[in-house]
């Protein structure tokens, strides 16, 4: 019987980037699914926070709108209002009403962030990556979405949607489809770059490396403009929980914005070319 045994060691560079899109590359703030659960509940009689809505923000929209139906806050307005809990039947309503009213908020909403198709194309021409993207969306949803992302300059190689995968965040599915729409390998080539802590923790499940967004992502809930405007300390506070927040996830980086990417993946080449993993 031999006494070692000889397994592969990956020693190339990062193959592919798989993004997320609001708060990760559009939508600075996170506002579209905001505002559209908050008009889904208000018209239910039963008015909800943007903290409320934030809360479990990064899964797939059915359980999101189930999720924020649990928590108590809501779950006391709902029964003043309606005389009872919210239902799982209740919660499916709401769900069946969320793509029309996404698609109502999407095109005011879903801007790109600045500067991030240039470094996408950076990230494509300097480093051969190729990009990916995830979302919570809904295949409908990412279909207007993406044509008016192209406008701005941004086409992913790979769109995966929670509806084409039995799973969404924080399972590793989104990820891994990507991987086959790209054809790429092994797991430790792959960065997946998100927001939320569902989408570290998902690519921690993969086995990928992960990269937090801070500063325009769920967590600082600021539009660029607003960020501009709001006191610099205040700012830096919010940006410093975010950055909290993600690394207790699990992230092995949190930067402020995609913008930031290339820097990380250099770091994260060297440690592969060391024939380190995640």
């Amino acid at each position: 019987m031999e006494e070692h045994r000889y397994v592969p060691i990956y020693r190339g560079r990062v193959q592919a980037c798989i993004f997320d899109w609001a708060g990760t590359v559009c939508d600075a703030g996170v506002f579209s699914p905001v505002l559209t659960f908050q008009k889904l509940f208000e018209q239910e009689g039963v008015p909800i926070t943007k903290e409320e809505v934030r809360k479990p923000m990064g899964v797939h929209k059915r359980i999101h709108i189930q999720r924020i139906c649990e928590l108590p806050a809501v779950q006391a307005r709902w029964k003043a209002k309606h005389g009872s809990l919210p239902t799982p039947a209740d919660a499916e309503r709401i769900y069946s009403k969320s793509l029309d009213a996404t698609l109502e908020v999407l095109p005011a909403n879903s801007k790109m962030i600045r500067g991030v198709p240039d470094t996408i194309a950076k990230l494509r021409a300097d480093y051969g990556i190729k990009i990916g993207s995830s979302t919570g969306y809904t295949s409908e949803i990412l279909d207007k979405l993406k044509v008016q992302a192209a406008k701005e300059g941004y086409q992913p190689d790979s769109y995966v949607t929670s509806d084409l995968v039995p799973s969404g965040r924080p399972t590793p599915s989104m990820i891994f489809l990507n991987m086959v729409n790209l054809n790429v390998y092994p797991v430790q080539a792959v960065v997946k770059v998100d927001d939320t802590t569902g989408g570290i923790e998902a690519g921690l499940h993969a086995g990928c490396w992960t990269v937090g967004i801070a500063k325009t992502g769920n967590y600082v809930g600021m539009t660029e403009d607003e960020m501009a405007k709001e006191n610099p300390e205040l700012l830096q506070e919010k940006i410093e929980n975010a950055r909290k927040l993600l690394y207790k996830a699990g992230a092995h980086f949190v930067i402020d914005t995609t913008n930031d990417l290339p820097d990380v993946i250099d770091q994260i080449n060297t440690r592969l070319a060391l024939g380190l993993k995640p």
